[in-house]
């Protein structure tokens, strides 16, 4: 069977922040029915113990298009076809969703647990007391970090809300984060916990304020989340 283009589907699903017992049970039922199923090699491996009758197509940066364009050439024949990413896809894939909606008439999305509500658990804190911004964008390194932390700086000032924050790997990790906020005229005694590579082996966690995070001199992980309180008596003691 070959369909037209506006006639072809592709499924995303989202995996989770990485422990497979967080994927949904809707996303494992769509990986068991699925022909081919696309992702990075790390998403992959999580995904693994489902793929029981697709053809994996692991990809990387550089080849995405290319795996992408095998994909749609296989549901241009009908076949069930998925693309899996991390944690939700609503949260910090809308280059890679913007990739396959360019190659399908419909693209049905399956969201998953992200990373953002693992922190918020661990934390003690509610998502709608808390606002999220992503440093994630890709691009070259700019030695302008004031403007990346501008918006930050606003909420912190504003006072009424925590922000969750991801860092931008690998060259705006939170120390350097913690030293720009303090530089802005965010009291240096701001709350601040730091977790990394959440529900993945090797989680850790790391409670103090601006100040000490910006003396920090170990390496953290690209899988980095940033909570920093509101000032107003919150932080990480008040939700052990």
């Amino acid at each position: 069977m070959s369909l037209n283009h506006n006639d072809t589907s592709i499924a995303i699903v989202a995996v989770g922040p990485g422990d497979p017992s967080l994927m949904t049970l809707q996303g494992r039922e769509i990986l068991e029915n699925a022909d081919v199923v696309a992702g990075f090699k790390t998403v992959l491996d999580v995904v693994q113990p489902w793929l029981t009758n697709a053809e994996a197509c692991p990809m990387t940066y550089r080849d995405q298009e290319e795996v992408l364009e095998y994909v749609e050439s296989q549901a241009l024949l009908g076949k069930k076809c998925v693309v899996c990413c991390w944690g939700d896809l609503n949260v910090s894939a809308r280059e890679l969703l913007a990739r396959v909606r360019r190659r399908a008439g419909k693209v049905e999305l399956t969201p998953g647990i992200s990373s953002i509500q693992m922190a918020c658990a661990r934390a003690g804190i509610s998502m709608e007391d808390a606002v999220f911004i992503t440093l994630h964008q890709r691009r070259g390194a700019s030695d302008d970090f004031a403007s990346d932390v501008e918006e930050v700086v606003h909420f912190l000032k504003d006072g009424r809300r925590h922000v969750i924050l991801l860092p931008r790997p690998y060259d705006l990790m939170p120390p350097g984060i913690a030293k720009e906020l303090v530089s802005a005229g965010i009291a240096g005694d701001r709350p601040v916990t730091v977790f990394q590579r959440l529900t993945l082996e090797g989680e850790k966690r790391w409670d103090g304020n601006l100040d000490e995070c910006g003396e920090i001199t170990e390496e953290f992980s690209d899988l980095s989340i940033m909570v920093i309180f509101t000032g107003t008596g919150e932080g990480p003691d008040s939700h052990e």
